[in-house]
Parts: C-alpha cells; structure tokens; sequence
C-alpha cells in the first residue's frame, strides 16, 4: 500500500487516473508500433513449457493458466510412461497445485442431515461431512430422532461402487453408532490412519479393548481383541464382535483392524511404509474373505476426521487396483471423484504429491519381498550380470536405493551445527537432522546441551528400535550415558576395536571391575563381564541421583579397524541372537548401535536384523526395503555396495544355520 495518504473527496484517486491515462495516451502516440506487438501477443500461442515456466515462476498466475490445462491429464496414465509423467511434475511443482485446484472445483451436494442441530455435535470437523447422496444411513433406533446419522460416507474405487465407506474416528458420542455401522455394513476390515493421541489432542478414541480388559460393550455390541500383531509402523488386531438382542442365542463375528500408527497430522509418512501397509492389509483381506461365508461390506477407512489422511489412502489403495487390474494410474481423476464424494478428502498440495510421489515409488521398486524358501535361488539370479547394463541385480538394487535415499540440509540438522555443538561431531558432513535425533534430558550443568549426534533408525516390530551414534570423542562419554540413561536402553552394542591408548577413541566403559564417572553425573558400575570367542560381554549399572539402571554393552572384536565385513560372519549373527536373548530377559529398551564413525557398520547390523525379524515373524526376505529404511534418517548407512551384499550373505547365514534352531526354541 503507498505510503500517500488519500485525499479528501477521492482527488488524489482521480488525479492519479488521470495522470495515468495521459502517461498512457503519450506512450501509445510516440511508440505505436511496440504497443501493437505488445498486444498481438497471446498466451495461447506460448508453447506449454514456457508457459509452465512462468506458472513455476510466478510471471503469470495460475487462474490465467492460458492453455496451461492441456497439461492435465483426461484419461489414466498407463504404467510405462507414469515416471515420465511424474518427472514433468517434479520440474514444474506448479502442476501439482493446478491440478489439485481444478479438480477440487466439483460440483458441492447438499449436506442437510449432517448440518442439522441434532447431528452437528456428531462431527468432529465441519469441513469434513457427508454429503446426502451418498451418506450410510443406520437402522433407526426407535424413539431417537437422527440415530439414522453417522459421519461417514460410501466412496467408489477406480473398479468397484460402494468399496470404502470413509468416515471419522469415533468419539465418546459417536462410538455405539461406529460400531452399529461396522456390523450393519458387514465390514470387510477397518482402515485406521491416525493415532489416538496426537500433539496433545485426542484425535479419536480408543474404541476397542487396552490389554488390561477383556471386553468392552457398545450399546447390543460386545467388543474383544483375540490377537495383536505390533510392526514398525502400525498394529493389525483382530477384533470379535458379538451381537446379543436380549435373545439367549448370539452371533459372533471377526473383523480386522490395521492401525497405521506412524502417521501424525500435517504431515506425510514414508511411502515404502503405506506401500508395506497396504499390502499386508490386502493379502489378509484376500485370505480373510475367502474364509467367510457371503459376501463381505466395504472397507472402513477412518483418521481423526475422516479427510485428509483418509482420502490419501483412498487414493493410493484404488490406483493401485487399477494398476493390477489394468496398468495404468487415475490420481488427477480419483481426486475428481473423491471430492465430489466427500468433503476434504486429500486435504492439501502436498497429500496429493504424496499420493503421485507413493505410487512411482511403486513402479520404480516393484516387489522387492520374496519367500524365504526362495533365498538361495534367488541370491544366485542377483549375481548374475545383466548383458545391456553390465551390472547384476545388487548393483541395480543399490543404485535405486541411492536415487531414492532422501538428502537433508544445513537448515534440517540445525543443531548439530550450532555453535556449541560443532566439536561434539567427528566429521561435520555427518551431523543428524533434527526431527530425527534423540534429545538429552538429564541435566549435567549449564555448559551441556541437549544434542549428541545419533539418530534413530526403526526396526522391522519397533518403531525407534536402534540409536545409532559414533564413537564418543574425549569430551563427550558423559553424553553418551546421558543418551543410553535417558532413553532406558537396554543394551549397547559396539562394532569395532580401535588401537589400544588410541587418542582418537578414548575408552568409555570401565574395562576393569572398578567403577568409573563419565562427565559430571553419571557413574559406571561393573556388575560382571563374559569374554566368548569374538564376542566380549559387560553388564553395567548407570548411577545418578535419579533410580540406577542396568544395560549390557556387547562388543563385536572380529570386525578390525579398515576391514569392510568381519572376520566372522557366524559371531556377527551370534552377537545379534545373544543381544536379542537379553532383551527378552528385560524390557525391550532400545539398542545403541555404535561403530567409529557412526556410520560405516551400523547399518549392516540394524538393516539385517530387521530382515530377520521378518524372516521369523512371516516367512519373507526384503533386504531392499530394510535397507532404504535404514537410510531414511542418516543417508550414509549401507554406505557401500559391499556392506549392502553383505547385509544378504547375514541374512542367508541366518536362514541356513539359525533359523530352524531358533524355531523349534519358540
């Protein structure tokens, strides 16, 4: 806005239009021919990528799009030229927007039921409602009125009518009518996509069973929990329900809940778990229903409003349908159809560049799981070189992972980078990005800060399973037993054996039977110790003021200093059942994984434990997957193709030696 005040009267207003008119008219008189040019210029006759170009640029803006819309896709994009599209999308970011915005312009139907009085207190979000055409509508309880209404909403897929009904996360007044849908729709399986706690809200309740009760009751619904399956990054339970109408007689059903519990709002989590989500939930489905007699309702997919993070899942779960029913993706065209099916569903720009982002991971990976029984097959069909690219498939396999391991900033590992941090890294290239390190919260004076470089890296059942930090410097072991203290560790195993008074990596555990104190408050008490052929065992206590605690460090002595892969790979595997042993004797606290440099090792050991938990708990091998996952929060582990092969000759050593044992144990 000018700094010029308005005059009175609008003069200062007309004065202006009238100085601009005559600057005009002068311009027009003494340069005819450059305003004729000027205004022959049409932004039709643009070709689209510059047009594009200026949309990414600001130059023309997007409602003025001219012909820009011939960009936006009128039919499904087949499977061969999806990459193709999605680099497009990736140098223009514009047509993301372009596109969410055109698609949500839908034609909006009436929404009477849910925006009665009656009815509003039943929704969590009135952005996020069913409208009437298409609402389910509950057996009416007799004498309450409106008991017919729930906050949910029957959503087509790309192939069937009817296959999702999508609605909020129940809540202390909505869960009888929750639990009435399910059974009235004969539900094939919940969907849940969000946690029921959240930046301290609740997002939805708890509408089964904790573990400490046996059954719960809503309204004539008797509701159990028969088992629990706990993965990284979600739960799948299975849930009975009993219907008893005042009758001696009852009738018993089963229904899946697959609990994505890894997801917090406002923002998005990582593709190749939705992708390992979605399938674990479709090949249980599949198996689910061929065991039921009749056929089974929709799914239920709910988060803590039935929106955004719903209509994600909706999206990516009916493109892939389409994929395997027909080769091609619709994620302009679903979004189209979701909108004008329910309001919010795909909340944002990004959701939707998520959905596209999930779905080319898709392509890019393919199925990357097999049966363990294939193994060995397998891993001789990887070695073998392909003709045109002269590489074989760990070598294609590592360069995909490479492409696709995420890369962060200065400005995303901020405070490794402060000031007072800076000395507390051996090489400031591998610093941790915030979102993703462990704080320090014991307090050891003010000259500490709260930063240790470790991160977190998930396990195949735990979430936050594995701390992966280097060596401490001469300076910080205080921080390290702050770091395995705060976090109820519980054990740490260590990778390497540096040289013996070596400058460079300072010892940090007491080595003989006295105590020690590492930085101002902790204090180190040798319990007792074990010395095996390779492998060298401590259980510690941590003294402070605050309760003791107790943690077993391991330590791996035939990997030496420069060597890529141990000695022995048969006393690596043996480390690994020997730490998982101690952690089922006490709470399953986290591992800290430490190498020299934090970051050479360490994958390998967190990378093939997860494939052997996988291994155990459902009989398949995805090295390629473990593997990306252990480079989501620090991308130089697995730093090399040899540690990434190596993480197949453990996993195969495992199966061959270990795995019937360990079984029959069970």
């Amino acid at each position: 806005m000018s700094g010029r005040s308005k005059a009175p009267g609008g003069t200062s207003s007309q004065h202006s239009r009238k100085h601009r008119s005559r600057s005009s008219s002068r311009y027009v008189e003494e340069k005819p021919k450059k305003k004729k040019a000027t205004s022959s210029v049409s932004l039709v006759s643009i070709p689209n990528t510059i047009k594009l170009s200026m949309l990414n640029s600001g130059l023309i803006p997007l409602v003025e799009n001219g012909g820009v819309i011939s960009t936006i896709p009128t039919k499904p994009i087949p499977t061969s030229n999806y990459v193709k599209h999605c680099d497009q999308r990736r140098k223009f970011p514009v047509l993301y927007k372009l596109e969410f915005q055109t698609a949500c312009k839908v034609e909006t139907h009436s929404c009477r039921h849910a925006t009665k009085n009656a009815n509003k207190e039943k929704n969590q979000n009135q952005k996020c409602i069913p409208y009437d055409y298409n609402r389910v509508v509950l057996d009416s309880i007799e004498d309450i009125p409106d008991s017919d209404y729930i906050n949910a909403s029957y959503v087509d897929s790309l192939l069937m009518p009817n296959a999702y009904i999508v609605t909020q996360g129940p809540t202390e007044v909505t869960v009888n009518d929750f639990w009435r849908m399910v059974w009235q729709e004969n539900a094939s399986c919940i969907v849940m996509l969000t946690k029921t706690f959240d930046f301290i809200k609740v997002m939805c309740m708890q509408y089964w069973p904790s573990a400490k009760v046996k059954n719960e009751t809503y309204g004539n619904l008797t509701i159990s929990v028969e088992h629990e399956e706990e993965l990284a990054n979600f739960h799948i339970r299975t849930i009975c329900i009993v219907l008893k109408e005042g009758s001696p007689e009852e009738e018993h059903r089963k229904i899946l809940q697959f609990h994505y519990t890894e997801w917090p709002c406002h923002t998005c989590p990582f593709s190749n778990a939705i992708l390992e989500f979605r399938r674990r939930m479709r090949a249980v489905v599949g198996t689910y229903r061929t065991q039921q007699h009749g056929p089974l309702g929709p799914i239920v997919v709910h988060c803590n409003d039935g929106g955004g993070r719903s209509g994600v899942f909706l999206s990516i779960d009916a493109n892939m349908e389409l994929m395997e029913e027909e080769d091609s993706f619709d994620v302009y065209g679903y979004l189209k159809m979701l909108r004008q099916s329910r309001k919010g569903l795909i909340e944002t720009v990004e959701q939707y560049k998520f959905v596209y982002d999930t779905l080319e991971e898709f392509v890019l990976c393919g199925v990357t799981w097999f049966p363990v029984r294939d193994l060995s097959q397998r891993l001789k069909q990887k070695s073998m070189k392909n003709p045109i690219t002269k590489m074989n498939e760990y070598q294609r396999e590592y360069q995909q992972i490479c492409k696709m391991t995420p890369r962060f900033t200065i400005g995303d590992c901020a405070g490794g980078h402060r000031t007072g941090n800076r000395e507390k890294n051996r090489d400031v290239l591998i610093v941790p990005p915030d979102n993703f390190r462990p704080y320090l919260t014991s307090f050891q004076g003010n000259s500490f800060t709260d930063y240790i470089n470790a991160v977190f890296v998930d396990g195949y059942t735990k979430p936050r399973e594995y701390i992966v930090t280097e060596w401490p410097l001469k300076h910080t072991p205080g921080d390290f037993w702050s770091l395995v203290y705060d976090y109820e560790c519980s054990a740490v195993v260590v990778l390497c054996v540096p040289p013996k008074d070596s400058q460079q990596y300072p010892p940090f555990w007491p080595e003989g039977r006295h105590s020690k104190k590492y930085g101002p408050v902790f204090t180190i008490d040798h319990i007792s110790h074990n010395h095996y052929s390779n492998i060298k065992t401590w259980l510690f206590r941590i003294n402070k003021k605050a309760p003791a605690r107790t943690v077993q460090l391991f330590q791996l002595t035939c990997w030496p200093m420069g060597h890529k892969v141990p000695t022995s790979t048969n006393s690596l595997v043996e480390l690994m059942n020997m730490v998982e042993r101690w952690r089922q004797r006490c709470e399953y606290g986290p591992v800290v994984v430490v190498s020299q440099d934090g970051r050479s090792r360490c994958g390998v050991y967190c990378a093939a434990n997860a494939c052997i938990e996988q291994v155990i708990q459902h009989g398949e091998v995805d090295i390629f997957q473990a593997v990306k996952t252990v480079r989501r929060h620090r991308p130089q582990l697995i730093e090399n193709m040899t540690e990434y092969k190596y993480c197949y000759d453990l996993v195969l050593h495992y199966v061959l030696h270990y795995l019937n044992k360990d079984s029959e144990k069970k």
